[in-house]
């Protein structure tokens, strides 16, 4: 399996001229900005999380992510439904378990959407996808304390038990598939400083499996995107204010040669 700027590029073209609509369930800090993202990208966002319309929601669109972000019982049904009307329409799911590891109830409910969503990607920090591979780990809040390489091991123990897509963030992010393993060394540190760039990064998963049902290439097309698009903000930005403004603008303007110029993936 490879990685190409090409591959990457014709995904991109596709999301831009089809602009899938990618339906998110995600928390309430980071609507507006993945939002903005996935416009930036091209694809079609809509934040619906009411039980009520799930099934309706979902019927219309090309992706469903889940992030568990801002988590409560009713938005944990609202999740479990669409994720069980997305497999019957045979839709991707992209599960975000932000803060896993962190409680007991946060833990226990990113454990079970392992179990019964059967996501096509599971994108999160090393903390986050070790907890949902049932490994012990310490966090900070939602922060992970351990590098995407400690989580290694775990999220391809995940893959190979679940058969889905494990995506590890960090200074290198390592996206799983079976015994597969590609690593995507784009990026910059100021990323880390604007909050809502890991719950991006699950959006643009949902993107770009919208349009290429390879879901490891289109895991590893996303985080290229994603490291790419925030190396090209980081130049341009004083500090974290503008770096947000500045990704989105990265996103919106990316071309091909951005992506083969600056592309750092390994097999």
């Amino acid at each position: 399996m490879k990685v190409t700027a090409s591959g990457i590029w014709s995904d991109i073209v596709t999301i831009r001229e089809s602009a899938p609509l990618v339906h998110n369930i995600t928390n309430y800090v980071v609507m507006n900005s993945t939002a903005n993202v996935l416009l930036a990208l091209g694809a079609a966002p809509i934040m619906a999380h009411a039980e009520e319309e799930m099934d309706d929601i979902v019927d219309i669109a090309s992706a469903l992510v889940i992030n568990i972000g801002t988590l409560s019982n009713h938005w944990v049904r609202s999740m479990m439904k669409a994720a069980a009307r997305a497999a019957n329409r045979g839709i991707p799911v992209v599960l975000d378990p932000v803060g896993a590891g962190a409680t007991r109830y946060r833990t226990e409910t990113a454990q079970e959407m392992v179990r019964s969503m059967k996501p096509a990607v599971i994108r999160g920090n090393a903390s986050e996808i070790m907890a949902a591979g049932r490994v012990e780990v310490r966090t900070k809040g939602v922060e992970s304390q351990a590098a995407s390489v400690d989580a290694l091991e775990a999220a391809r123990r995940l893959s190979a038990e679940t058969g889905v897509v494990v995506c590890v963030s960090g200074a290198v992010d390592y996206v799983v598939s079976g015994s597969g393993v590609l690593k995507v060394r784009n990026g910059h540190p100021l990323m880390t400083r604007v909050t809502g760039m890991g719950c991006a990064a699950s959006a643009l998963c949902g993107a770009f499996a919208a349009v290429n049902r390879d879901y490891h290439l289109a895991a590893a097309h996303a985080m290229t995107v994603m490291g790419i698009a925030g190396e090209i903000a980081a130049a341009r930005s004083a500090g974290t204010g503008s770096m947000q403004v500045n990704f989105i603008d990265a996103l919106f303007c990316l071309v091909e040669e951005d992506i083969t110029r600056l592309m750092k993936v390994e097999e």
